[in-house]
């Protein structure tokens, strides 16, 4: 087994190994001794940094909704004082970017069966400042902070998002599906639907 002078660069290289395996093979191929053989540690040497399995799935969707924030946020201040449309496809491409950089981890987000948010706060932390964004994006979209705007367009981010990762093969291969939605987030339907 390999040594790793640097604790930090440890704990990174867990969280890219454990992120690369739940990007190929979903949440069953994630586990302690795997990441440690990838990483070229001993087995025990991940459970210095993480208690176990939930504790990484935890960090790396801590990880993901602070992505998503940031994505949202950006979406948000570059549709500042333009078209309710301009917010609509903004929100739309963000969402989409952050599904499609990280896959496996966005598939676990919003899974509560993964991990017990209420028992880590800077998941839950993460997640409503993400939720925030959106929030802020909605009410420049629809014109009304009313929340059920804001669930409306996480509904069309998230279904197109989830339709693109893990939705039927008539959609057409991986890049061919991505295309594709990003042309449907300009499409009239996209917002005029709203």
């Amino acid at each position: 087994m390999t040594r790793q002078t640097n604790p930090d660069g440890l704990r990174e290289t867990i969280l890219r190994i454990s992120r690369d395996l739940l990007n190929e093979g979903g949440p069953s191929s994630l586990s302690m001794r795997e990441v440690a053989r990838r990483a070229g540690c001993t087995h025990q040497a991940p459970y210095h940094y993480f208690q176990g399995r939930e504790a990484i799935l935890v960090a790396l969707v801590e990880e993901g909704y602070r992505d998503l924030e940031r994505a949202l946020r950006e979406a948000r201040e570059t549709s500042e004082g333009r078209a309710p449309q301009d917010a609509t496809r903004a929100a739309g491409h963000a969402y989409l970017a952050c599904a499609l950089a990280n896959p496996g981890v966005f598939r676990i987000m919003f899974r509560s069966d993964m991990y017990d948010a209420g028992a880590h706060p800077g998941l839950h932390a993460a997640s409503l400042a993400a939720r925030s964004q959106l929030r802020s994006l909605a009410t420049l979209a629809y014109g009304t902070e009313d929340p059920r705007a804001e669930v409306t367009l996480w509904a069309y981010v998230h279904g197109l998002a989830t339709l693109v990762l893990d939705g039927p093969p008539a959609l057409g291969a991986a890049q061919e599906a991505q295309r594709f939605a990003h042309d449907v987030i300009e499409a009239p339907y996209f917002i005029d639907g709203v």
